[in-house]
């Protein structure tokens, strides 16, 4: 049974164990663009219908994900579901993941960074519009300068969920397609010699 929800280190716990597994890294990810079925899922992840199916129970289970609706297909049902997590860490929460497990986070989130930008290359959509934005910035930081600049990104952050929420909702209502897009935030400390 996943721990509770009542308390912040309930909920931080219950979402580290969710995404313990990649596979269910890349389901969170996908249901936060939208709504799916496990084997709509099963075809855009290019995974077993099983392995998806199994890894939306777990994430179910830990009340990561949500049941939207049901549809009657070929003497069966499909279910359909969202995400109602963003797999987000606060510094608190983060601090409280054994170190173990926050490097396999970090692992599933680069690697899924780096399929997103891979396809774009591959497809031609990288530089399709004039206003994509692609850079690197190596930074000689103190302390302070550290917490500014991490405090930004998290600001940063939340004005583009909400910008995306913002978005979502027109597209509702013109029963739209929208532009399928990546945003990565990156800051890390990088070995000496690399801060070049």
């Amino acid at each position: 049974m996943p721990q509770t929800r009542t308390t912040p280190e309930g909920i931080t716990q219950q979402l580290a164990k969710a995404l313990a597994h990649p596979l269910r890294v890349r389901i969170l990810t996908s249901l936060n663009r939208g709504i799916s079925s496990p084997n709509q899922l099963a075809q855009e992840l290019d995974e077993p219908l099983g392995n998806v199916s199994y890894h939306v129970k777990t994430l179910l289970e830990y009340n990561c994900v949500e049941l939207v609706k049901t549809e009657p297909r070929r003497g069966a049902v499909e279910h359909f579901y969202r995400a109602t997590e963003r797999a987000f860490f606060s510094d608190a929460d983060w601090a409280k993941i054994p170190a173990s497990a926050r490097k396999g986070i970090d692992g599933v989130v680069l690697e899924a960074i780096g399929q997103d930008a891979a396809a774009a290359m591959t497809e031609g959509t990288i530089d399709s519009r004039i206003d994509t934005h692609i850079s690197r910035t190596p930074l000689i930081l103190d302390d302070e300068g550290w917490t500014a600049l991490s405090k930004v990104l998290t600001e940063t952050l939340e004005s583009a969920m909400k910008i995306g929420e913002e978005s979502t909702n027109r597209l509702a209502k013109e029963k739209g397609d929208g532009i399928p897009t990546s945003l990565s935030l990156l800051h890390f400390e990088v070995p000496p010699k690399a801060a070049k």
